[in-house]
C-alpha cells in the first residue's frame, strides 16, 4: 500500500499533489470518520485508490493511498485528518492511469486560496483546456482530467468561488459529478446532462452529497433529493447559496447506473435499483421466454433481475453460483490476465443444485465477451443441462467516453459479432439481450433523458471518436 498525508495552507500559492465522491460540511464535527465509512459504502464505484480531505477553517489536511478503503485508512491516519468539512473519494481511472499521483482529492492553490476537488465522470475537451491553461501558466502535476477542472476553476473569473466553478462549468464539455472543498466551504456540482449520479441529504443539521443515497443511509443521513443536472449547490455556514448552469442541454442520465455501476438499494434519479432491475428481469421472460427447471443469476447485480424474470415466469430462482465477496469485479480489473483468473476466483457453481437442470442465467451486460464463456463453462462443469442466457443490457457496440472504461471498440464483442456468433462463442444454448426499448420501460424513462450512447451511438455530447484513457499521459 502507499499513502500519503500532507497539509497545505490556504495561504499557499502552489500546488500539491479522481468513480465515488462524497462530502460533507457539519461544524463543530470531526468528521474524517464519516467520511471514511461512506466511502466504505461506495467502495463498488473504485478500488484502485481512495482518499479524504478535511478543513479545519484554516488548512487542507489530505490522506489519500492506493487500495481500498480499508487499505488506505486506519485509526492513525484518520486522527490526523481534523476538520469540520471534508470531501472523499474512490477511484477507479477512466482517464489517467493507475498512479498514486492521480489519486483524489486532489488539491490546487492560487491566489483565491487552497481548493480540493473529487471527480466522477469524465471530461472530453480536457487535452484542449488543459494546452490552454498551460499557456497561461498553470502547472499539471498528474494525468488526469480531474486536474484540468480544478486548475480551469483557479483561473476563472469570479468574485467568489461559486462564480469561478460556474464559469469553468460553462467550458466543460463531459460528465462530472464534483465534491470541492476550500478553507469555509462545502460545494457540489453536476454537469448539464445530468450524466452521472449525485445526491444531498442531511445528517443532523449538517448537509451531506454523495454520489449514491446508500452512502447516505450508512452514515444515518436523511436523503433529500438528487442534485438537478447543472446545479451548484455551496454550503457554507448558516448558507446554501444554489445555482443552475444548465442552458438547453438534455438530461441524459447514464442508463449502465440502473443495470450496474450503482448499488441495488440506492435510490437514483427517483428509481430503487433493485426495483428497476426487477423489472429487467420481468421483461426479459416477456421478450425471451424458455421452458425450463431453474433461474439463477450472475452475482451482485443480476440477482434482482433473475428474481424479477423467476416471479414473471413462475420458474424456481435458487442461488446457483456463490460469489466469493473478497474478489474484486471483474468488469474492473485492469488487466485482462486478472479478468480471467479472476472469474475462476470469483464464483463457484452449487452443483447439487444445478446438476441436470436447464437453466436460465440472468447477467447484466457482456461487454467484452471474456467473462461470460467462463460462466458458462462452470455450469456445465456442475453438471447443467441447458444453459439460456437473457441479459439485462441490449448489446454493447460503443465505447464509454464519460466516466465508465468498458472497453475500445474492437474489445465490444457485440461490435464485431452477431448475436448467433456470440451465442456460440460463449457456447450458451440460446442467447437473448433485453431490447432497447424493454429496457427503458424497466426503468420508467423515455429515451430523451438517458444516455444510450454505448447501445446506440448517439453521444450527448461531441465526441472524438478513438479517445483513449491514457490521452493527458501524452499531453505533458
Amino acid at each position: 500500500m502507499t499513502a500519503r498525508s500532507v497539509s497545505v495552507k490556504v495561504s499557499q500559492g502552489m500546488m500539491r499533489d479522481r468513480c465515488a465522491v462524497f462530502g460533507t460540511f457539519a461544524p463543530p464535527e470531526e468528521v474524517a470518520r464519516l467520511i471514511f465509512f461512506a466511502l466504505f459504502a461506495l467502495q463498488h464505484r473504485g478500488q484502485e485508490s481512495s482518499g479524504i480531505v478535511v478543513s479545519n477553517g484554516r488548512e487542507l489536511k489530505r490522506h489519500v493511498g492506493s487500495g481500498l478503503v480499508s487499505q488506505v485508512f486506519d485509526e492513525e491516519s484518520l486522527s490526523r485528518l481534523t476538520g469540520f468539512s471534508g470531501i472523499g473519494h474512490n477511484r477507479y481511472s477512466t482517464t489517467g492511469s493507475n498512479s498514486i499521483i492521480n489519486a483524489q482529492p486532489l488539491v490546487v492553490s492560487g491566489p483565491q486560496g487552497a481548493l480540493a476537488l473529487a471527480h466522477n465522470g469524465n471530461i472530453v475537451n480536457a487535452v484542449q483546456l488543459r494546452h490552454e491553461l498551460e499557456e497561461r501558466g498553470l502547472s499539471f502535476r498528474t494525468t488526469t482530467d480531474s486536474e484540468v477542472i480544478a486548475n480551469l476553476i483557479l483561473a476563472s473569473a469570479g468574485r467568489s468561488w461559486v462564480e469561478r466553478v460556474a464559469a469553468a462549468t460553462r467550458r466543460l464539455i463531459g460528465a462530472y459529478s464534483l465534491t470541492l472543498l476550500t478553507s469555509d466551504t462545502l460545494i457540489a456540482v453536476r454537469d448539464p446532462h445530468g450524466v452521472r449520479p449525485l445526491c444531498f441529504g442531511h445528517i443532523g443539521s449538517g448537509p451531506v452529497v454523495a454520489s449514491e443515497s446508500c452512502a447516505l443511509d450508512h452514515v444515518g443521513a436523511r436523503f433529500e433529493r438528487d442534485i438537478s443536472p447543472g446545479e451548484i449547490i455551496a454550503f457554507s455556514t448558516d448558507n446554501i447559496q444554489c445555482m443552475n448552469t444548465r442552458d438547453g442541454q438534455r438530461h441524459a442520465f447514464c442508463v449502465f447506473e440502473y443495470i450496474y455501476l450503482a448499488r441495488a438499494d440506492s435510490v437514483v434519479e427517483g428509481q430503487l435499483v433493485y426495483q428497476t432491475r426487477q423489472r429487467m428481469g420481468a421483461r426479459l421472460w416477456d421478450e425471451y421466454p424458455i421452458d425450463a427447471d431453474l433461474v439463477i443469476g450472475v452475482p451482485d447485480s443480476a440477482i434482482p433481475a433473475a428474481i424479477g424474470f423467476a416471479e414473471a415466469s413462475g420458474i424456481p430462482y435458487c442461488e446457483g453460483l456463490l460469489k466469493n465477496r473478497y474478489i474484486g469485479r471483474t468488469f474492473i480489473a485492469p488487466d485482462q490476465h486478472l479478468r480471467d483468473l479472476g472469474v475462476q476466483l470469483k464464483f463457484n457453481p452449487l452443483t447439487s443444485t444445478i446438476a441436470g437442470k436447464r437453466l436460465v442465467v440472468l447477467d447484466d451486460s457482456i461487454v467484452r465477451g471474456t467473462t461470460t464463456p467462463h460462466v458458462v463453462a462452470l455450469l456445465r462443469a456442475a453438471g447443467a443441462g441447458e444453459v439460456h442466457l437473457r441479459i439485462c443490457a441490449p448489446p454493447i457496440q460503443h465505447p464509454c467516453f464519460l466516466g465508465v472504461d468498458m472497453a475500445t471498440e474492437e474489445e465490444l464483442i457485440a461490435a464485431r459479432m452477431t448475436i448467433t456468433e456470440i451465442r456460440e462463442h460463449v457456447q450458451a444454448d440460446s442467447l437473448g439481450y433485453i431490447s432497447l426499448n424493454g429496457l427503458l420501460k424497466a426503468v420508467q424513462r423515455q429515451a430523451g433523458t438517458l444516455c444510450t450512447a454505448c447501445m446506440t451511438g448517439q453521444y450527448p455530447v461531441p465526441i472524438q471518436m478513438g479517445l483513449s484513457k491514457f490521452i493527458l499521459e501524452t499531453a505533458r
